[in-house]
């Protein structure tokens, strides 16, 4: 069992994106610390923001595979069609439910404030931070790659 769990921490293919994950979540934090001038320890799990973890994450992965397999291997074409479809998401999807739930957070509010409804929740707002810009997909595309080159080395 032990060795199981150390060859996992030397996979090529898995720790890199792992590493690559975790520092796109510390530039969100240090961004934060930056622009806002306060420390958000939710930015470490966060969803949303400047770079894309995810996009870093499966980028990171697709490009590892090639390096290790070959850019003509299974493993390259079954991750990089994973990370085409998971930055599709970020960008597409999940920033159009987030844009949605800005929307109906100030339809509720504006319902409260005029005291046309009552609602059960009253102060849970839905989630607005979901997905990314296409700008925040590209930096943790770039960012997952520019990992998986390091770690190649």
């Amino acid at each position: 069992m032990a060795n199981s769990v150390s060859l996992i921490f030397r996979n090529p293919c898995f720790m890199p994106p792992v590493i690559s994950w975790a520092t796109a979540q510390a530039i969100k934090v240090l961004l934060n610390l930056i622009i806002k001038h306060r420390i958000d320890a939710t930015r470490f799990i966060g969803a949303g923001g400047m770079p894309s973890a995810h996009s870093a994450f499966v980028c990171c992965l697709a490009f590892s595979c090639g390096l290790n397999y070959g850019f003509d291997s299974a493993y390259f074409a079954i991750s990089a069609a994973l990370a085409i479809v998971v930055m599709y998401d970020a960008a597409g999807v999940r920033r159009a439910a987030g844009k949605q739930a800005a929307k109906i957070n100030n339809i509720i509010k504006h319902l409260m404030e005029n005291k046309n409804v009552d609602f059960d929740d009253t102060g849970k707002q839905l989630k607005e931070l979901l997905g990314h810009t296409p700008l925040e997909v590209f930096a943790g595309a770039c960012l997952g790659t520019l990992m998986a080159f390091l770690f190649a080395l």
